[in-house]
């Protein structure tokens, strides 16, 4: 290079010689910075199989819609994503109702066509449909079900009453009644001042029992964040049943939250008759009325009595399924396992299968899987209830079912995988009250419970869902945290003492709970493919996508969006393809083959950084059965391009290898997919397809467009 003549030859020679070294170094910096180095040492290897970890989910439906749903041209659109094996995702425990999987079965008592109701295991007619029932007894205020519902301890009825589930007695549970004490939280919203309590006790009732309040913060949001404290006079060693009023204390005391503890039953009947055990253990309360006592010692009841929502509301332990054939809810149907088996849905593989758990009877469930082998449908793992925590089951009560739930299913097929919990979508462990021995987490509890029985073999995996973000509070900055969420959550499971041949799986997984326009958005296609690999590079056994089905665009946070893979109006007719379909398609049709085999997922360590030391690159490179390397890499940088050197090396680093020869390019991201946000005619355009090309590995580096998902595959030297 030729430099013009400058006054002061030296200083200002030495000044441009440092900016000119400075930028090359830069560039060099730059360069070197630019680089993802995969981790080729074979102990470090992760094997899967695409045709047991990569899989989606088909959840409940509305009547309406399950014939367009099971059509023909609807299956070959949501198979077309590309997920391998699916789950069938169990509603009803959701909405605190019970779950005829078959229409067809016997009831206890059949005279009434009521109590508890368990299939015919059967095979006899095809089973297209099923419906859950709700639960008269019902105690809890609030669930996923419709405002219609309400608890019967604060309807203003004395007729009706609530009852715990009697498998967690000591009848069905082998154990005292301490051991699993039931509880009923009444939340009066605001605090209150409370020195009075009148229960109208059903039977059975509670002989011995403790009425304390809720000294912290919220009870059941924060429950590390307080302590349940005794009423003065709050302890009851001999009750006789009926309707008692109890002075709690001389002052009143200022509470929202308000519990009543029981520990020993009367063990007497219900007014459903004594033929039956069920109907004569556990707890029963007709109303529950709280306040204080005025001046002239009158009961004041601060309790809003309504059947519906807007009761004062009440949390209960547990409830007992008892149901009738009139409680049939019709309008929301889960699919009959005939038509969800023969459909073509499952794509001929294994599939998932759920029982229901905490409203249910082991027998019932038993009869189930022996229905399911009778007609020969494959099962890859069985689920044991669904989100436990959502209803506030104990990890000691909800273990407690579980070991009945799996002497019963194990009985129709040892060989039966059987796992749970099912988790809501949490980023953090499970925080409940404290035990008497301080313990507060609820899967180390879980755990801790079969240990002590002997029976932790019967947990084949543990499950959990994965919606990590709230549906409002959602920005780009969230896709740089995804993979230490992930990562985070794995090793909490871990920690909590599930063991390390116990495989984690994520059987549901969105963006987030509740709808929200990041879904449809761009955004939506980065995450997924980024939740994928990271669950998968951390040791996850098997990661289940939701749905699998065509949603109506509906309104959600900020905007017009769908859970699902496409744009459909109310007819569920597709007209469109949404981000996360092209998503699946490059995790399942591009990064992976299935029905190859088995494949091996290596690390890779990316510097390529913003200013706040977010890694912008992620890559989760496979190498396939057949030879050919796999690698997904993603940009998350929503403005700029990065070109990335990829060097393959073990663990010494003595040896890199760099991709040869013709090396296949997918790409899928701004440019291929952008979402407007318009109501209902919210759409995308361009809406993709993902761009294919075949470039040379000899020019070094391959540009990653801003915000795409992009696949390279081909051979290494």
């Amino acid at each position: 290079m030729r430099f013009n003549t400058i006054l002061d030859p030296c200083g200002m020679a030495f000044k441009l010689l440092a900016v000119l070294l400075f930028s090359a170094a830069a560039c060099v910096q730059d360069a070197v910075a630019q680089t993802i180095r995969v981790d080729t040492t074979p102990a470090r290897a992760i094997p899967f199989d695409p045709d047991k970890a990569l899989g989606t989910s088909v959840d409940i439906l509305s009547s309406k819609s399950i014939e367009t749903v099971y059509s023909a041209p609807t299956l070959k659109e949501s198979l077309s994503a590309g997920w391998g094996p699916i789950t069938y995702r169990q509603n009803t425990e959701l909405t605190i109702a019970a779950w005829h999987w078959n229409p067809n079965g016997t009831w206890s008592d059949a005279a009434h066509q009521s109590g508890y109701f368990m299939g015919d295991a059967e095979p006899k007619e095809f089973l297209k449909h099923s419906y859950g029932y709700a639960l008269p007894h019902r105690g809890s205020t609030k669930s996923d079900a419709s405002q219609g519902k309400y608890s019967r301890l604060t309807d203003g009825d004395p007729a009706t009453y609530w009852k715990s589930n009697p498998y967690l007695a000591e009848k069905f549970t082998g154990e005292n009644d301490a051991m699993h004490p039931q509880w009923i939280v009444i939340d009066f919203g605001t605090l209150q001042d409370i020195d009075a309590i009148r229960i109208a006790w059903a039977n059975p009732y509670a002989r011995k029992y403790s009425v304390q309040y809720w000294l912290g913060e919220n009870a059941f949001e924060k429950p590390l964040m307080g302590v349940w404290t005794q009423f003065p006079a709050g302890e009851v060693q001999d009750g006789k049943g009926g309707t008692v009023t109890l002075r709690l204390s001389d002052r009143p005391v200022l509470a929202r939250f308000l519990r009543i503890r029981m520990t020993q039953s009367s063990n007497t009947c219900d007014t459903h008759g004594s033929d039956d055990l069920r109907n004569c253990v556990g707890y029963a309360v007709n109303e529950i009325y709280a306040g204080n006592f005025s001046m002239d010692g009158s009961f004041i009841d601060l309790v809003t009595h309504a059947p519906g929502q807007h009761q004062t509301e009440a949390t209960v332990s547990s409830t007992d399924p008892w149901h009738t054939a009139a409680d049939i809810e019709p309008s929301r149907e889960q699919t009959g396992f005939d038509l969800f088996y023969t459909s073509g849905i499952t794509n001929h593989l294994p599939a998932m299968i759920p029982v229901a758990m905490i409203y249910a009877t082991p027998e019932d469930a038993a009869a189930e899987l022996a229905y399911i082998e009778k007609r020969g449908y494959p099962v890859s793992y069985v689920e044991m209830g669904e989100e436990p925590d959502g209803k506030y089951t104990s990890p000691e009560d909800d273990a407690a079912l579980y070991l009945q739930w799996a002497t019963a299913l194990h009985r129709v097929d040892p060989k039966l995988k059987l796992g749970g919990p099912v988790f809501e979508g949490v980023n953090e462990d499970i925080r409940v009250w404290p035990d008497t021995q301080g313990r507060t987490s609820w899967l180390g509890r879980f755990i801790d419970y079969l240990k002590a029985h002997n029976r932790l073999n019967d947990l084949s995996f543990v499950s959990f869902e994965h919606y990590p973000f709230p549906p409002c509070a959602i920005n780009w900055s969230d896709l740089y945290r995804e993979p230490q969420l992930v990562r985070h959550i794995l090793q909490v499971w871990r920690e909590d003492g599930v063991p390390a041949e116990v495989p984690l799986m994520i059987t549901e997984s969105n963006l987030s709970w509740a709808l929200t326009e990041p879904m449809a958005d761009l955004f939506g296609a980065l995450w997924l493919a980024d939740n994928a690999g990271s669950f998968l590079a951390n040791g996850g056994a098997a990661f289940y996508h939701s749905p699998i089905q065509p949603e109506p665009l509906r309104s959600g946070c900020r905007g017009y969006s769908t859970f699902g893979n496409f744009v459909a109006n109310e007819k569920l007719e597709v007209s469109q393809h949404a981000s996360q379909y092209f998503a699946s398609q490059m995790i399942n049709l591009e990064w992976v083959k299935h029905g190859a085999g088995v494949h091996q997922l290596f690390p890779a360590d990316s510097d390529v950084w913003d200013d706040a030391a977010n890694t912008l690159v992620t890559a989760y490179p496979v190498k396939r059965p057949d030879g050919i390397w796999s690698v997904m890499l993603l940009n998350k940088d929503p403005s700029n391009a990065h070109s990335v050197r990829i060097e393959f090396a073990d663990a010494g680093g003595k040896k890199i290898a760099h991709f040869t020869g013709p090396v296949t390019t997918v790409t899928f991201g701004a440019e291929q997919y952008v979402w407007h946000s318009e109501g209902l005619k919210s759409h995308a355009d361009p809406d993709g397809p993902a761009a294919t090309s075949t470039v040379n590995a000899s020019d070094g580096a391959f540009t990653l467009p801003r915000a795409s998902v992009t696949v390279l595959r081909g051979k290494i030297e």
